[in-house]
């Protein structure tokens, strides 16, 4: 299995919200305002995070979890729900089947977040995560799939949940994305957390904190390039099955730098 050579890279020390010690399914309220705290059961500490930025190596989906690449986009408006339900979707689908293989991708949501933009009210846009986590569990995976295909998958095969996410109209210099190598993250640290909202509960996981974790990013990440994040795998014979991952204050980003601002498209990806 690959493992990243971290000796050269340069490192943050940053904090990130970990699920605190004791929490055993705890709950997140979905309808709480933008600018709540985190949720009561979380927990801070202070973790190193290394930068890609200048390396000559790369992530595996597969073995890590995630990857970081150039993708430029055609689409020009991200605030502009029918371009990217009409086309943006269409691109990331065709990243994602480039990047893995799939036989057949499809992009069914998305998030776009600003924490400006998020406490105006109407304009669709969310705040940054600021608690670790990872998008699906193994309940909410299968019935995601069920939920999209009433009528059954494409394929009876191995299905994996990918996000492409990438900044928007700026560099992603204030909070940006960290992920958590799947080498060195154990099924046990994941703990599954409903979102209550009004009208249903899903279900993610939390991350309880681990010494052994090793966290990434790439500082400065352009709006043409991207980052590839897997958040499920059905497949139980690969390394990275799902991603902790989690925004983050980075020390390092200039004072002034304006807002991240990034969109995150789900797509699900289907293989023989």
């Amino acid at each position: 299995m690959p493992v990243l050579d971290t000796t050269a890279l340069r490192r943050v020390d940053a904090v990130l919200n970990y699920l605190a010690e004791g929490a055993s399914h705890p709950g997140v309220d979905m309808q709480a305002p933008n600018d709540a705290p985190p949720p009561p059961v979380m927990a801070k500490y202070t973790v190193p995070i290394l930068d890609l930025r200048d390396s000559f190596q790369n992530a595996s989906l597969d073995d890590n979890g995630f990857a970081f690449l150039t993708a430029p986009s055609a689409t020009r408006d991200f605030f502009d729900h029918i371009a990217v339900s009409e086309h943006y979707f269409a691109e990331c689908e065709s990243v994602v089947r480039a990047a893995t293989g799939a036989r057949h991708v499809h992009a069914f949501d998305y998030n776009l977040r600003d924490k400006i933009l998020a406490r105006q009210p109407g304009r669709g846009v969310s705040e940054p995560v600021r608690f670790v986590h990872n998008d699906y569990t193994e309940r909410s995976a299968p019935q995601r799939v069920r939920d999209l295909f009433p009528a059954g998958a494409p394929t009876p095969g191995r299905f994996a949940f990918i996000n492409l996410w990438r900044p928007v109209d700026v560099t992603a210099l204030d909070v940006p994305l960290a992920v958590c190598d799947a080498t060195s993250i154990a099924a046990e640290d994941f703990v599954p957390t409903d979102l209550r909202y009004t009208q249903r509960t899903g279900e993610v996981y939390s991350v309880r904190y681990h010494e052994r974790h090793r966290w990434f990013y790439q500082s400065a990440l352009q709006p043409d390039e991207a980052l590839l994040l897997k958040c499920f795998d059905s497949d139980t014979g690969v390394a990275a099955r799902y991603t902790a991952h989690c925004a983050f204050h980075d020390p390092s980003a200039p004072a002034g730098a304006p807002p991240r601002r990034s969109i995150e498209v789900r797509t699900v990806a289907f293989f023989d």
